[in-house]
This record gives C-alpha cells, sequence and structure tokens, in this order.
C-alpha cells in the first residue's frame, strides 16, 4: 500500500475569505492528529491565508504553494491558487471578488476530483449571495456537486456522533415543499440514506426512523393526509423488504424526547424541520455530508459569520469534524471496495 492510500489526499475549497472560512481552515489544521492523517490541499489564494495568519497572530501556520495537484507534498499543508491575482481581504464584508474566488476554488477542486487526485473535498462555508452571477445559478453545495458529478439523486445529510439527519427536500421554498413529498422521492432518498449507511458510516444493518410533513405527523388524516397517504406505504414498502425503517414520526415529540438516539439515521421531509433540531444538538461538531456521490464530500454545518470574521473567535470545532468525517467515510468506502473485489 503506497503512501497516498496510507495517508488520503483531502482538498479544502475555501469558500468566502471575507468569512470564517480561512479562519476555521487553518486552527483545524493546526492539529497535528489532522496532519498526521490526510494530506491536505487548500484551493485559495497564498496572499489570502497569509493575511489571517498574521491576522489571527498564527504563525505556527505554515504551507506549501504548488502549481496543481500533480505536485502534492504528503508531508505539507499544500495551497493551490485558484486565481492569478491576490484578491483583496476585507473581514465581514460581502464582495463581488471574494464570490468568484469561492467559485474558483471549488470549480478547481472538481476538476481535480475528476481526475482521481483528490479522496475527498471539503468545502468552506461560502456566500449564495456573491457567488451567483446571471451565468451561473448557485443554490448549494450539494446541488451544484449533484450537477457536476452528473447523478440523478444525492443526499443532503448532516452528522454528528450521535444524530444523522437527511432531507427529502433541501434548499426549496416552504410553499414547494409538499408537493416535493412524494412516494418516489422519498423512496429515493431513503435508499440513499441506507446505502450511505451502510457503505459510509459502516453499520451492516441501519435503523432509520422516517418523521411526517404535518404537524403531530397528520394527526391521523385531522392535519393532513400526506402521512397516510404517502409516507406509511414506503414505509412499509422497505419494511417489507426487510429493511428496518420505522414511522412516520411527530417531529417535535420525536427530537423533545432524544428519540433520534434510538437510530442511526433520521430522515426530514423538509430542511428546518431537520436542521434546526440538528444544529441544536451539535452545531460545534456537525458535518454536512453529501450521499448518493461518487466522491466524498464534507462541509462544517455553519455559514460565514461575516460578523466575527477576522476576530480569531470563531470556533473550528465544525470544521475539524468535517475533515474527520471525510478521513472516516474514505477508509470506509475503501473497506467495502475491497471487501466486495473479494
Amino acid at each position: 500500500m503506497n503512501q497516498r492510500k496510507n495517508k488520503p489526499v483531502i482538498g479544502i475549497s475555501i469558500g468566502d475569505i471575507n468569512g470564517i472560512s480561512a479562519e476555521v481552515t487553518i486552527k483545524a489544521l493546526l492539529d497535528n492528529r489532522l496532519q498526521r492523517l490526510i494530506t491536505p490541499v487548500i484551493y485559495a489564494h497564498g496572499k489570502a491565508m497569509t493575511f489571517y495568519r498574521k491576522q489571527l497572530e498564527l504563525e505556527d501556520f505554515n504551507f506549501m504553494q504548488i502549481k496543481s495537484i500533480y505536485e502534492v507534498h504528503h508531508r505539507k499543508i499544500n495551497l493551490i491558487n485558484v486565481v492569478e491575482e491576490s484578491p483583496e481581504v476585507i473581514p465581514g464584508v460581502e464582495t463581488q471578488e471574494a464570490g468568484k474566488m469561492a467559485l474558483a476554488a471549488l470549480e478547481h477542486a472538481i476538476t481535480d476530483l475528476k481526475s482521481e487526485k483528490l479522496d475527498a473535498l471539503v468545502t468552506a462555508p461560502l456566500n449564495k449571495n456573491n457567488i451567483n452571477s446571471p451565468e451561473k445559478k448557485f443554490v448549494g453545495h450539494t446541488e451544484f456537486l449533484t450537477e457536476a458529478f452528473e447523478v440523478k439523486e444525492s443526499l443532503m445529510f448532516l452528522v454528528a456522533e450521535d444524530i444523522r439527519v437527511g432531507l427529502v427536500t433541501g434548499h426549496i421554498p416552504v410553499s414547494q415543499v409538499a408537493q416535493r413529498v412524494n412516494a418516489d422521492n422519498i423512496r429515493k432518498k431513503l435508499q440513499l440514506m441506507l446505502d450511505s449507511l451502510q457503505n459510509d458510516f459502516g453499520i451492516n444493518k441501519p435503523k432509520v426512523a422516517v418523521l411526517g410533513l404535518n404537524p403531530h405527523a397528520g394527526e391521523d388524516g385531522l392535519l393532513g393526509d400526506e402521512e397516510e397517504k404517502i409516507i406509511k406505504p414506503v414505509v412499509a414498502e422497505f419494511k417489507d423488504k426487510g429493511h428496518l425503517v420505522f414511522g412516520p414520526y411527530p417531529a417535535d415529540g420525536f427530537f423533545g424526547m432524544l428519540h433520534h438516539k434510538k437510530f442511526d439515521g433520521v430522515l426530514a421531509m423538509y430542511h428546518d424541520q431537520g436542521l434546526i433540531p440538528f444544529k441544536t444538538l451539535a452545531f460545534e461538531t456537525g458535518v454536512n455530508f453529501t450521499a448518493g456521490l461518487p466522491i466524498v464530500r464534507t462541509s462544517p454545518d455553519h455559514g460565514t459569520a461575516y460578523n466575527i470574521a477576522g476576530k480569531n473567535i470563531a470556533d473550528e470545532g465544525s470544521m475539524r469534524a468535517a475533515i474527520m468525517e471525510a478521513y472516516d467515510i474514505v477508509r470506509s468506502r475503501r473497506g467495502w471496495e475491497e471487501e466486495d473485489e473479494g
């Protein structure tokens, strides 16, 4: 087994340089345990990272600039400049220049993932306002990567030590949620979750809870009939195939009584139904993982946090967890591949 297989090459797309992305990246990579386990490649600009190293007085952070992924050094923190000219760094300020750099970092990393020179990608937070343009619509990392790798379906999967929450619908208006909560979508997302729990998290026989859409899971049709007509039949279908799938459960009582601890995964119907309890319970250690892609992608579960950018108070816990989760999933997938090959 060569050096790369022992030490996965993990890319980090820097996101918005005027937010806390650079700070949490630097602080996470200063953890010597990470440097022993992975070979990091930051997609950013050297001058932007140097700005934060000085601004935050984190002088122990050192990196080696390389021209391409083919020059990666396994004993260093590597950095690839994704734009020619150094962008102006203005902590806490939204600029178009920072948005262009965030997109360039992501696109460069995707190219290296497709060349199979990266084992995983960790995406640092960006701003959807300044990354969007008339030519390129950006709804979110999950959707962008799903399109880039030409897969039909992916799953936004928020994971932490004792809670994993996937979403049937993601970044769409609430007014469109009910029409997207149909049997076909639930079936696809539930299968993606089961496959991911097995292949990415090494759980042989995963136990999954499915939440209802309506208050009190519809109250037997009194508050809505999606549970009776759509969700329950899909749950029964998976049970008939031998899967440990249960529900639908009322979301408020389910999380309020900490029932998520009894399950390996929870499938929520829409964004806030799943992410509000997840971030309440695991904000500093939560990780956003995109299941269903041919590559491994994770991200911290927070945003750009302009209000604290450049002040040396951002917590790097979620970024560190995202890097470690990427490492663990790479290892898990390799284990399954080796087993499948006999």
